[in-house]
């Protein structure tokens, strides 16, 4: 295993704690992340937002940076991408054990891979591929209501099913329209209320994150914030987070990994994304060739990325604590890069992803460290 691998300690604090901490802070006491009590809580989730990428463009986020102390930083999952953290997010659970194990993963028993985002189908139902409670479902044993607000595409989508479970979904076409729509939703009375940003994350994907359009965003994302903060009831406490930083990788920093044989013999299926590849294996592949095959990568790639194998990722802890029924979710080899690189695959049917400049989902700390600021009622002494 490669010596520097960066696995966290058992007590970072880390997004999964973040919403049961807002939940149990509702008519309770200070808990994780010393929140007071409160009447209501608002969880804003900005996807893409990194402590990183928020502090180096201080100056486009004035009310957010003004709030930003060094503490104010958590960690996210691994994989540092969306699947996997706003899972984590939701049931409060590393993903080894709510089972959202990336973006692509292996669905062994079907011989493919599926997107976890958009490809939920018959064989892949939501409610048996992630079976565990979330803290909307708690929310409501407790009898607090549960409200989502997000896009009104994920309203129905097979990725809310899975891991909103339990909260009513409400729905806002742009980031003003969520914004009062969670204020329409606490005028109702007291509310866990998550509201999902996920305009910051699209346009780094498409333009990157240090371009003029994301700076754009993040300016309209922090007038909102302090607008929202103004208006919202006295008793209420607002927590912005996110679910993974961001990196921006150009067209000539990417890896085709066919361009060498190779490293592509006896690979079955090429999951993950790229920042973070998943090589599920032919199952004719014996121990030996297993080993060669993890070598030869750790050869090619080992000063751009970290290189294990599943074995040694859940050793790692990188996961948490897996489910048996799991592990087959995780890939066989693991590349995760650690230098500006994004791996390709120019075999594949679909290459609309070379397009995208804005990257995530390794172990890198600009896409695993997230912030998580204090506002309103939850604002520090």
């Amino acid at each position: 295993m490669p010596a520097m691998l960066p696995v966290p300690a058992d007590d970072t604090p880390r997004l999964t704690g973040v919403l049961p901490a807002a939940l149990a802070s509702i008519g309770g006491g200070r808990g994780a992340f010393d929140l007071p009590a409160v009447r209501s809580a608002v969880v804003v989730l900005v996807d893409g937002l990194g402590a990183h990428n928020l502090r180096s463009r201080a100056g486009h986020a004035r009310f957010l940076a003004s709030r930003m102390a060094k503490r104010d930083v958590i960690r996210t999952v691994f994989p540092s991408t969306t699947a996997a953290a706003i899972a984590s997010f939701a049931t409060g659970l590393m993903p080894g054990a709510h089972g959202l194990m990336g973006f692509r993963v292996p669905d062994r028993a079907h011989d493919r891979v599926v997107n976890q985002l958009s490809g939920w189908d018959d064989r892949m139902v939501p409610e048996t591929w992630q079976p565990h409670d979330t803290v909307f479902d708690r929310a409501r044993e407790r009898g607090v209501r549960a409200v989502a607000v997000g896009g009104m595409r994920y309203a129905t989508s097979g990725f809310t099913r899975a891991v909103l479970r339990g909260a009513e979904y409400r729905a806002g076409a742009k980031i003003a329209d969520r914004f009062s729509e969670a204020l329409q939703v606490l005028d109702e009375g007291p509310a866990l209320v998550y509201l999902y940003v996920s305009e910051l994350d699209q346009v780094a994907h498409a333009h990157g994150w240090e371009s003029d359009r994301w700076l754009a965003a993040l300016e309209a994302l922090d007038a909102e914030l302090a607008s929202f903060e103004r208006r919202m009831p006295r008793d209420t406490g607002l927590l912005v987070t996110a679910d993974h930083g961001v990196i921006d990788v150009p067209p000539h920093r990417h890896v085709f990994i066919d361009a060498e044989p190779a490293l592509v013999e006896g690979v079955r299926h090429v999951a993950g994304e790229p920042r973070c590849l998943g090589l599920v294996l032919d199952d004719a592949l014996d121990d030996a060739a297993r080993a060669a095959l993890l070598d030869r990568w750790r050869d090619a790639e080992g000063d751009r990325a970290w290189v294990v194998s599943r074995d040694e990722a859940v050793s790692a802890g990188l996961y948490g604590d897996v489910d048996e029924g799991n592990l087959d979710r995780i890939a066989d080899i693991l590349v995760a890069a650690r230098a500006g690189v994004a791996y390709y695959d120019r075999r594949e049917v679909d290459r609309r992803g070379e397009d995208m400049v804005g990257q995530h989902g390794s172990l890198t700390d600009e896409e695993t460290r997230v912030p998580l600021l204090r506002l309103g009622a939850y604002a520090r002494d």
